[in-house]
């Protein structure tokens, strides 16, 4: 007695009908599919512009890294690493 049987779910399912119609029913069902189609794209659309980046136009100045750990710092990153701008 506790579950829904298969004659409430139809029953429930008539009364809808009789509520809303068909045409509000299938307007509603397709407004989901829509917004269903609409986040998918949009998560493709996300994904794409992480995978074509281009990196920004070089302005001459060298590329500066850290040395790694271990590794002594050479006289031309400490020299960098004190340029004032």
């Amino acid at each position: 007695m506790g579950s829904m049987s298969i004659w409430h779910w139809i029953i429930v399912a008539g009364i809808v009908m009789l509520l809303f119609g068909r045409g509000k029913v299938s307007d509603l069902m397709g407004d989901v599919a829509k917004g269903i189609k609409a986040f998918k794209k949009g998560m493709a659309e996300d994904e794409t512009p992480a995978a074509t980046a281009v990196p920004p136009p070089s302005t001459g100045e060298p590329v500066r890294t850290l040395p790694h750990q271990g590794e002594p710092a050479t006289a031309n990153t400490v020299a960098a690493d004190r340029k004032v701008v």
